[in-house]
């Protein structure tokens, strides 16, 4: 038997998830691969054999439990006892939400957050009988604060982050030394922002400052090796988490004013471009961990964040108005209604 450990990652065929995969067979795990599409597969199949792990590549769609819980059980019999589960798996809809088709929001939430729910239970079905294990759950800042044109993708994250708070909830109640944690990522520079859903006509980008996939993979295998409970990534993901914590009217004031141009590129949308709500975009090619935004891609210190600063702080300024006015009018009426 190996002496390496054993991870599974689900979405392991491109962005964060590839990222993560690669990360763990370079600290010593052979790795099994949870996606759709074939090449992508492939392609982090290699990525984690050059590292050093074995690789075991799974197609799995995770918005079914069933296909979920049998790839945990091929993964044991192939790989060996599962030490590390990563739910990594998303997908969305970039619109209005009044825009997004009751079928498509639909997928996007089975995907996204009931892909979280199986992978943990099918994870949990093996590992609490041996008490021991680790689940690493992918969040994001948008767990925390709702903005425009994400509300599929918010609504799931909002949904994940409870699901996270009431399993690790029961599982210090029965007292298990299996570990639960979930990692908040910041806007991330993957391929997700060429085939997600969209009905809109410019190109979709991650809202600046946006980070390379491997920073929130670090995240993730230090989360999955020391069981902290909860990470945010990201120095301004940290202070928009706290504002959506304390002060939820500023941050959706905050949200609405300047979170949805800062969501779109310049470029129109390619027509027939690839998507994969419900069918992979990586079939017949390989993305890779990285989308197109390279260049934008150096976190909070990167020039074309510190450049937009003025323009945020102005429109913080103006949030912070009309979250205050909300507050005079809200007071006013309730000091009027005691009044008559």
């Amino acid at each position: 038997m190996s002496e390496r450990k054993v991870a599974v990652i689900t979405g392991a065929s491109a962005g964060v998830g590839r990222a993560t995969a690669r990360m763990f067979a370079e600290n010593g795990f052979d790795v099994a691969l949870l996606a759709r599409g074939s090449t992508g597969l492939q392609g982090a199949a290699s990525d984690v054999e050059s590292a050093g792990g074995k690789a075991l590549a799974i197609p799995t769609d995770v918005a079914s439990f069933e296909d979920v819980d049998a790839a945990a059980g091929r993964v044991e019999a192939e790989l060996g006892e599962i030490d590390v589960w990563v739910n990594n798996a998303m997908t969305t809809v970039f619109a209005p939400c009044w825009d997004v088709k009751p079928s498509d929001f639909a997928r996007a939430v089975e995907v996204t957050f009931l892909g979280q729910v199986w992978g943990t239970t099918a994870a949990l079905s093996r590992m609490r009988p041996r008490d021991r294990g680790a689940i690493v759950n992918v969040g994001s800042a948008l767990a925390f604060i709702g903005i425009p044109l994400q509300s599929a993708y918010c609504s799931s994250k909002f949904a994940c982050r409870g699901f996270f708070e009431s399993t690790r909830a029961e599982l210090l109640h029965e007292g298990s030394h299996v570990q639960i944690s979930m990692v908040h990522l910041p806007a991330v520079n993957t391929p997700q922002f060429d085939w997600c859903e969209t009905t809109l006509t410019k190109h979709p980008q991650p809202v600046p400052p946006i980070y390379q996939p491997e920073i929130p993979a670090k995240f993730i295998l230090a989360a999955a090796l020391d069981g902290k409970p909860s990470r945010v990534v990201g120095s301004w993901n940290k202070i928009l988490v706290l504002a959506g914590r304390l002060f939820p009217e500023l941050g959706n004031q905050f949200a609405a004013l300047g979170a949805w141009e800062t969501q779109l590129t310049n470029e129109q949308i390619t027509p027939n471009r690839p998507v994969n709500l419900y069918g992979p975009a990586d079939e017949s090619k390989d993305y890779g961990a990285h989308g197109i935004f390279d260049s934008k891609a150096g976190g909070f210190m990167d020039p074309s964040f510190l450049e937009t600063l003025p323009r945020t702080a102005r429109t913080f300024a103006e949030a912070a108005g009309r979250t205050l006015e909300v507050k005079v009018r809200t007071y006013r009426s309730i000091f009027a209604g005691r009044n008559r």
